[in-house]
Protein backbone atom coordinates (compact mmCIF):
# COMPACT_ATOMS: atom_id res chain seq x y z
CA UNK A 1 0.00 0.00 0.00
CA UNK A 2 1.46 3.35 -1.08
CA UNK A 3 0.43 5.65 1.80
CA UNK A 4 2.77 8.52 0.80
CA UNK A 5 0.08 8.41 -2.58
CA UNK A 6 -3.12 7.99 0.12
CA UNK A 7 -1.64 10.69 1.90
CA UNK A 8 -0.90 13.11 -0.88
CA UNK A 9 -4.52 12.49 -2.53
CA UNK A 10 -6.31 12.95 0.68
CA UNK A 11 -4.31 16.55 0.88
CA UNK A 12 -5.63 17.24 -2.90
CA UNK A 13 -8.99 15.87 -2.28
CA UNK A 14 -9.28 17.87 1.11
CA UNK A 15 -8.38 21.40 -1.34
CA UNK A 16 -10.90 20.21 -3.29
CA UNK A 17 -13.98 20.69 -1.01
CA UNK A 18 -12.49 23.56 0.51
CA UNK A 19 -10.69 22.61 3.31
CA UNK A 20 -10.07 25.39 6.20
CA UNK A 21 -13.23 27.39 4.15
CA UNK A 22 -15.88 28.46 5.99
CA UNK A 23 -19.50 28.01 4.50
CA UNK A 24 -22.83 29.87 5.19
CA UNK A 25 -25.04 28.35 7.42
CA UNK A 26 -28.66 30.29 7.17
CA UNK A 27 -30.18 30.37 10.68
CA UNK A 28 -33.54 31.69 11.36
CA UNK A 29 -32.09 35.21 12.81
CA UNK A 30 -29.58 35.71 9.86
CA UNK A 31 -26.56 33.55 9.22
CA UNK A 32 -23.53 32.29 10.43
CA UNK A 33 -19.80 31.21 9.07
CA UNK A 34 -19.61 27.65 9.64
CA UNK A 35 -16.69 25.06 9.30
CA UNK A 36 -17.79 21.49 7.90
CA UNK A 37 -16.64 19.00 10.34
CA UNK A 38 -13.88 16.82 9.32
CA UNK A 39 -14.26 12.95 8.36
CA UNK A 40 -11.07 11.24 10.12
CA UNK A 41 -9.28 8.67 8.01
CA UNK A 42 -6.67 6.67 10.31
CA UNK A 43 -4.13 4.48 8.61
CA UNK A 44 -2.74 1.42 10.17
CA UNK A 45 -0.14 -1.21 9.41
CA UNK A 46 -2.83 -3.39 8.99
CA UNK A 47 -6.45 -1.68 7.66
CA UNK A 48 -7.95 1.75 8.46
CA UNK A 49 -10.55 3.46 10.70
CA UNK A 50 -13.25 6.17 8.98
CA UNK A 51 -14.91 8.66 11.43
CA UNK A 52 -15.65 6.72 14.30
CA UNK A 53 -16.47 3.41 12.67
CA UNK A 54 -14.76 0.40 12.90
CA UNK A 55 -11.68 -1.04 12.25
CA UNK A 56 -11.78 -2.66 8.93
CA UNK A 57 -8.72 -4.99 7.99
CA UNK A 58 -7.16 -3.91 4.20
CA UNK A 59 -8.31 -7.58 3.23
CA UNK A 60 -11.69 -6.48 3.36
CA UNK A 61 -12.85 -5.40 -0.14
CA UNK A 62 -14.91 -2.57 1.14
CA UNK A 63 -11.57 -1.35 2.77
CA UNK A 64 -9.81 -2.17 -0.79
CA UNK A 65 -12.50 -0.53 -2.39
CA UNK A 66 -12.23 3.02 -0.54
CA UNK A 67 -8.10 2.85 -0.21
CA UNK A 68 -8.78 2.38 -4.75
CA UNK A 69 -10.91 5.07 -4.60
CA UNK A 70 -8.51 7.71 -3.28
CA UNK A 71 -5.89 6.23 -4.97
CA UNK A 72 -7.39 6.80 -8.19
CA UNK A 73 -8.02 10.44 -6.80
CA UNK A 74 -11.83 10.16 -5.57
CA UNK A 75 -13.42 10.62 -2.69
CA UNK A 76 -14.79 7.26 -1.36
CA UNK A 77 -17.60 6.03 -3.21
CA UNK A 78 -19.10 4.54 0.20
CA UNK A 79 -18.95 8.50 1.44
CA UNK A 80 -21.46 9.72 -1.33
CA UNK A 81 -24.46 9.37 0.26
CA UNK A 82 -23.65 11.31 3.66
CA UNK A 83 -21.40 13.59 2.02
CA UNK A 84 -22.93 13.80 -1.99
CA UNK A 85 -20.53 17.70 -2.44
CA UNK A 86 -17.76 15.81 -0.70
CA UNK A 87 -16.09 15.26 2.95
Amino acid sequence: IDFDLILENVKDLNLLVGEGISQIEHTPRGARLRRPEPLPLTLYQNGIVVGNGAFRPYQHPSTQQCLQDILDGYFPSELQPRYPDGV
